[in-house]
């Protein structure tokens, strides 16, 4: 039986986007800038930083969720569930080992079973920028951020009197699908109010033989934010959030049919305090994660229904101080605190009609809080040294009953650190290498692995005392820029004590082990202007992995991955042509891997060829279209999710990947 997940929102009309057309003088001045029709593959723009726009159409067109967006950086990478909420990997580290954060605030997800990465609650066009910030190179965004940090932000908008502006986009595309997004916001010198709406639906896509992929999904999301400036160099602001939708997923036996998402957050910003105190940051925030998963709603009932109803409580804050030492040097520091607890009900057969009235069952609690400094000295107008230190308290909670470990308390002491060099060989070239160490205490997935062969899967064992994974890695790298040519490189290579790895044992038993290992690799971006309205570009990324003790190739590591392609830009028209080439995987080690996806085997290599179009009518409009997989190739991702047996749908190895894509995507930013 073949059910799709119904449409609950219509389409945003551009009738209410047109109120907002008008502003008068005094304006903001951040005017949009429509200026690049298709974002393929964002280069690295400082050492080990990637900035990138998630409101510009780009290539392939992603789902409407953070993990998308970040696969087309090289060195990203996405296991594949369904149509959405695929958790991102980069270098081929996945889960907590990546931080990732919504303007400064941690959300965690509550499934079990990783339905909902912290990813899955991202809405990227309700952002302005993404950042990502490669390998240990900095200390200020947190604990045990080993393989990067991933910074969703929003820009402050500068006004001068009063004015009123709206933005809005709309997608269609074959397989249902239909994203619409519409901001507005109002404000003065003194006050500012924003909001930001998001709805993105499809129906289940199909791979390139024609088989429907159980993959629909339908979601949501409102963001706003209230602003006091009593001057240009202070700022206030409550922002909130909410969101929800539901996803089918073609890789286990049930879906998620809630993703409630509730935030409040407080910020505050105070800069050009004093000749030493330029800049004094604090923020608290509050998010709440209310997850539903079953194995009815959204497919064919079973025999037996069964529901999963984790939720889970986040509260954390920020303190920082921006000092300027000298002319010279520059110190960033600060603490920062996190708690979070997270519960479990579950019902089935005919009490599944009534699970949210049983209790919550609290299983896990988890607190921490660090201190850092991150100190920048200019060495003279060329070079460059940048450095952190980092210590944070952790402290994990079992509150679950029935285990070894129960009613116990695991409390770690995580220290990070980091030094890099960054030299101006001349105007047009940098060279960096920066030596950083991090530690990560086990997260609740690692923690509540069942290595028990019971059919519930719940036996008495416990992994949840695990030692602190520790992470020592040199990256380097060289960027240039001079007239038509734009290129940039980083290499890695990594030693990891005590990582830890999943096993899969059984259809019921699953363990979590340390273990060394060793990666390294590298990422590459080259573009070329070889005439005045033509570009060419190339990006490269490779990673390779070993397990250190077992002598096997260390788990879940996407192949080497090459990206080609050009692209014409007259200012109204453009174009422009993708090629996607990734290599077959022969490097596996069967039913290891991370909590999100274990290794099944080898895979096939492909290439994937796309097209794209744009149309620029007025400075502020921009249509565009496109097809990915122009040639409706069949193919799955070496780190895809194995695919489930799921009535009405033919089982593949692994999730097959969207077979010929059309889209069509308008921008309007209307001021």
């Amino acid at each position: 039986m073949n059910q799709r997940v119904p449409s609950r929102h219509a389409i945003l009309p551009l009738a209410i986007a047109s109120v907002f057309a008008w502003a008068p003088a005094g304006a903001a001045d951040d005017t949009p800038s429509l200026g690049q029709v298709v974002v393929t593959a964002p280069a690295m723009d400082a050492p080990l930083t990637v900035t990138t726009d998630p409101r510009a159409p780009r290539q392939p067109v992603p789902a409407h969720d953070g993990a998308d967006y970040l696969k087309t950086i090289p060195g990203f990478s996405v296991i594949r569930k369904g149509g959405t909420d695929g958790d991102p990997v980069f270098r081929g580290m996945a889960a907590s080992r990546l931080g990732i954060l919504l303007d400064g605030e941690m959300i965690l997800g509550g499934c079990g079973m990783r339905m909902d990465p912290p990813t899955a609650y991202v809405f990227p066009e309700a952002y302005d920028r993404i950042t990502v910030l490669k390998g240990p190179q900095t200390v200020k965004y947190g604990p045990g951020n080993s393989a990067g940090v991933v910074l969703f932000e929003r820009k402050p908008k500068a006004r001068t009197g009063f004015s009123a502006y709206a933005d809005a986009s709309l997608l269609a595309g074959n397989f249902g699908r239909n994203d619409q997004m519409f901001e507005a916001g109002v404000g003065n010198e003194r006050f500012y109010g924003e909001i930001t709406g998001t709805h993105a639906h499809a129906q289940d896509y199909r791979d390139g033989k024609g088989r429907s992929v159980h993959s629909s999904y339908d979601r949501w999301s409102a963001n706003g934010a209230v602003g006091w400036t009593p001057d240009a160099d202070t700022r206030v602001e409550l922002s909130f959030a909410k969101s929800d939708g539901q996803a089918a997923y073609a890789d286990r036996s049930m879906d998620g049919v809630r993703f409630d998402r509730s935030n409040v957050g407080l910020k505050f910003e105070k800069s050009r305090i004093s000749p030493l105190l330029a800049k004094l940051e604090a923020q608290v925030y509050y998010n709440y994660v209310d997850h539903v998963m079953d194995n009815y709603s959204l497919r064919a009932a079973p025999m037996m229904k069964m529901v999963s109803n984790p939720d889970r409580e986040t509260k954390g804050g920020r303190l920082a101080a921006t000092l300027d030492l000298s002319p010279r040097t520059t110190l960033e520091t600060g603490l920062d605190f996190q708690t979070n607890d997270h519960t479990l009900r579950t019902a089935s057969g005919a009490a599944a009609a009534g699970y949210d009235g049983k209790p919550r069952i609290a299983d896990m609690r988890f607190n921490s809080w660090g201190v850092f400094g991150e100190l920048a000295h200019e060495l003279n107008a060329a070079h460059r040294l940048i450095g952190g230190l980092r210590v944070d308290f952790s402290e994990a909670q079992d509150q679950r009953t029935g285990r070894s470990s129960s009613g116990q308390t695991d409390r770690d002491t995580l220290k990070a650190g980091f030094v890099r060099w960054e030299s101006a060989l001349a105007p047009t070239a940098t060279v960096f290498a920066g030596l950083g160490h991090s530690e990560r205490a086990a997260d609740y997935w690692e923690r509540s692995k069942a290595p028990e062969a019971t059919a519930s899967g719940n036996g008495v064992a416990s992994t949840f005392f695990l030692k602190p994974e520790k992470t020592t890695q040199l990256d380097s790298g060289v960027i240039y820029a001079a007239g038509p040519l734009r290129a940039s490189a980083s290499a890695f290579y990594a030693k990891h004590k005590d990582f830890i790895q999943i096993q899969k044992l059984n259809a019921y038993a699953t363990d979590a082990l340390n273990i060394d290992a060793t990666t390294y690799g590298l990422e590459g971006d080259l573009s070329y202007r070889f005439a005045s309205h033509w570009q060419s570009y190339a990006t490269l990324a490779w990673t390779h992995g070993e397990n250190d003790s077992t002598g096997r190739p260390l788990a879940q590591i996407a192949p080497l991955e090459a990206r080609l392609g050009t692209a014409y830009d007259d200012r109204t028209w453009s174009g422009g042509a993708l090629l996607r080439l990734v290599q077959g995987q022969k490097r596996y080690d069967i039913n290891s891997g991370n909590i999100v996806g274990q290794d099944i085997g080898s895979s096939a290599g492909f290439a994937i060829f796309s097209l794209n179009a744009g149309y620029r009518p007025a400075k502020d409009t921009l249509i565009s279209a496109g097809v990915d997989n122009l040639f409706d190739k069949t193919y799955a991702e070496f780190i895809s999710r194995g695919g489930a047996s799921i009535g009405g749908f033919t089982q593949t190895t692994r999730v097959n990947e969207p077979g010929r894509t059309f889209w069509l995507k308008a921008n309007f930013a209307l001021r």
